[in-house]
Formats: C-alpha cells, structure tokens, sequence
C-alpha cells in the first residue's frame, strides 16, 4: 500500500517538475518575442501548452515566473563558473588575461537573455519590493561565484582586498560592454575592448600577494 502511494507521490512531483520546467522555458522565449512588459499569462501557457491552471498552480504572477527564470541562469552561470576554473592551471606565462579569458568562457554573450533581463530590471525599478529581490539575488550570486575568481586570481600571485567591490565592477563592465557588443555584432573591435576593459579593472581591484611580493 506504501509503495503504491509512494510511487504516485513521485509520478505527480515529476510531472509537476516537468511542467514547471516547461513554463520557464516558453516564458524566456515569450519573453524575448513580445518583450516582458507585453507578454502575458495566457500567451507563456500557449507556448507551453497548458492552461492557466498549470501556470498558477506554480506561480502567482509574471514577476515571480521570472525571478525564477532568473535564478535557474543564475545557477548555471555558477556552474560554467566552476567549469570554466576547473582548468586553470598557475605557470610561469600565467596572468590577469589569462584570468579575464577564462572569466569570459563563463559569461557569454547572450542576447535574449540580455533583451529580457533589462527589460524586468526597467520594470523592477519601479517596485521597491522587486528592486530589493533583485539586490539580494546579485549578491548572491557574486557571493556564490566569487570563491572561484578569487582562487583564479591567487593562483597568478594576486589577492582581492575587497571581493564585494570587484564583483560589482565586473557587473558594471559586463552590462556595459553586453550592449555595445550587442549592437556591432560583427564588429570585433568592441569584443576586444571588453576582454582589455575586464582585464584593467581586475587589475585595479586586485593587488599582489604578500607572498608575492
């Protein structure tokens, strides 16, 4: 009698796992076609193939859909993050651009996700609540993916005194320079300046070890 109600139980928490998968996915591509501001609950349901139901049995409101969009990327930032270290390796030829590279095989250009997640944060600075979630989130995922940098950064002889600073100018850089690669897609010129930018900011924010120096 156990094994049967168990099994039920894991039947109805995948499918429901299933579907709320299935509804980030269509909410990202709705979200991208029509912009966040012009989508609605019925339309991510129709991409999805579920009915409203489905959608409020997971979720109250858009906003909330969204949040948790954004913190499945979240995670699979950290994830690259971690990947993306896994290799480096300290030698004699070993720098700061050695770090950037790796850094930017973590992050890479995404131009939906870019679209979408600007246009939440325009919407988000609006609402005080949704403005203090968005805080919370960067700060931890910079907490979460700053143990990997910082061990990059000790294995060419440098140190961070202040990693919250260094993260939020990674941020800034990052944001800054994803529109300008963006718009000149087949200009590579904005490509490098990124990668050079990424580089003369963690050098600003960096110092040598001590054992280094």
């Amino acid at each position: 009698m156990h094994s049967c109600i168990e099994q039920e139980v894991c039947v109805v928490t995948k499918r429901r796992i299933e579907t709320r998968q299935r509804l980030l996915e269509s909410a990202l591509a709705v979200f991208a076609e029509e912009g966040f501001g012009r989508s609605t609950v019925e339309q991510v349901c129709a991409r999805a193939g579920y009915s409203r139901g489905a959608f409020y049995s997971n979720f109250e409101t858009l906003d909330e859909l969204f949040l948790a969009v954004w913190e499945q990327r979240s995670a699979e930032l950290i994830s690259r993050m971690r990947e993306a270290f896994e290799d480096f390796r300290h030698d004699a030829a070993a720098d700061v651009d050695d770090v950037v590279a790796h850094l930017l095989r973590a992050v890479p250009m995404d131009e939906e996700w870019f679209r979408v997640s600007a246009e939440f944060t325009a919407h988000a600075l609006r609402y005080p609540e949704l403005r203090q979630v968005i805080v919370e989130r960067e700060r931890a995922i910079a907490a979460s993916t700053a143990p990997f940098l910082l061990a990059a950064l000790a294995g060419i002889g440098r140190t961070a005194p202040d990693p919250g600073a260094l993260g939020q100018a990674l941020v800034a850089v990052h944001d800054g320079t994803a529109l300008q690669c963006l718009s000149e897609p087949g200009n590579p010129e904005p490509w490098r300046r990124r990668a050079a930018l990424f580089s003369h900011v963690i050098t600003a924010y960096s110092v040598e070890s001590k054992e280094q120096s």
